[in-house]
């Protein structure tokens, strides 16, 4: 009976420790009306975010239009001469250079045309040396000039240079080669084949110097020039637009649709060739053409403007928090937005190389921890 009150004490002092607890929180030290409670009292959480870095330069205006890709050469390539196909070296969607060989013909008639021509010029070299000793003796001097006229042309060897320059031109052309860099859109031939001149053979498409034919309203024709810049969209380019030059505003305007016609160039990048080309010709792409140049804005991605109570607003991150900073946004273009000195300051309230975020932003409170994911991490999510 003794040691109870002592087993009791020990109970009690073991048990006082896990008796202390986090005090309970006051009903004043709850977040504010609006503030995400899992980002209050200091949270390590950052939130994956996306963001752009505003910059000074010229906004451009844009006209919204369509129009269709085409290449600036495409080559349906024929036979020219009569032969058998020996060997076949592309086949549909083979990239080639320029002077690469895509059909050869059997060689062997071309060699021995060429010879028998080469033999017809010697037997005309030889009369001709015999029409000129024989005239020597009928004609008398001073008659050199015509003497040797006759008898080249009496020789036969003028015809005979052109039969022999005509067989080894058909040489050259019993091997199809292409004519520029691109890729074989379709070829329709096989080994074993007698080829005829104007046959079809295959079709080299450039992939590299691309066009597109865009419409363009008659009431908007006056804002286009040629020099200006162009976006172009397409699925294939999944949102980053290729960019273009206007190269030509054509004279005239479809009576029906009262449209003109737009010419935009654009080079593609090599590495761009292919089935995987953001632009291949066929292809309808949505345009956005240079119509008036601001210069010397301060602009932010249209995406980061945002509302909230009505006032428009973006997100500047700084040391890693969103801040959210209210703008007076100027003219846009869809992509771009330029950013207004404030009415009462006279100041613009985001400065050239500020991070601004373009997703996930939407949601956000002011002050939330973000983390800024890089180029490569957007591309791999």
């Amino acid at each position: 009976m003794t040691r109870y009150p002592s087993l009791l004490l020990a109970a009690v002092l073991l048990a006082a420790p896990a008796c202390k607890g986090k005090p309970a929180q006051a009903e004043g030290d709850r977040p504010a009306s609006g503030e995400d409670p899992g980002l209050a009292s200091g949270s390590s959480l950052a939130l994956p975010v996306a963001g752009e870095a505003v910059r000074r330069g010229d906004l451009v205006l844009t006209i919204a239009t369509t129009g269709q890709v085409r290449s600036e050469a495409v080559a349906a390539l024929k036979g020219e001469v009569n032969g058998t196909v020996e060997d076949v070296l592309v086949r549909p969607g083979s990239r080639v250079r320029k002077g690469d060989p895509i059909v050869r013909l059997d060689p062997r008639q071309f060699d021995l045309a060429v010879r028998e021509a080469d033999a017809a010029l010697a037997e005309a070299n030889i009369r001709f040396q015999g029409n000129l000793a024989s005239d020597s003796i009928l004609l008398g001097p001073g008659q050199e000039g015509e003497r040797r006229k006759n008898a080249l042309a009496l020789s036969g060897v003028p015809a005979a240079e052109v039969r022999l320059e005509k067989a080894k031109l058909d040489r050259e052309r019993a091997t199809i080669t292409a004519p520029f860099d691109g890729v074989v859109d379709r070829v329709g031939i096989s080994a074993g084949e007698r080829l005829s001149p104007g046959q079809d053979v295959a079709t080299v498409v450039d992939m590299t110097h691309l066009r597109v034919e865009a419409q363009v309203l008659e009431h908007d024709l006056p804002y286009i020039r040629p020099g200006g810049e162009a976006l172009i969209s397409t699925p294939a380019s999944q949102g980053t637009p290729v960019h273009g030059r206007i190269t030509a505003v054509l004279p005239l305007v479809d009576s029906t649709s009262r449209a003109g016609r737009v010419v935009v160039s654009v080079v593609a990048p090599r590495h761009a060739l292919g089935p995987s080309a953001a632009l291949q010709p066929g292809m309808y792409a949505d345009l956005r053409l240079e119509a008036t140049r601001l210069p010397n804005r301060i602009i932010v991605p249209a995406r980061a403007v945002i509302e909230r109570d009505g006032r428009p607003l973006v997100f500047v991150v700084k040391g890693g928090r969103a801040q959210w900073v209210y703008i007076l946004p100027g003219r846009s273009n869809g992509s771009e937005t330029e950013v207004l000195p404030d009415s009462s300051t006279g100041q613009i309230p985001v400065a050239v190389g500020d991070t601004v975020l373009t997703e996930g932003h939407l949601t956000l409170t002011h002050d939330a921890p973000v983390r800024v994911l890089s180029a490569k991490e957007r591309a791999d999510q």
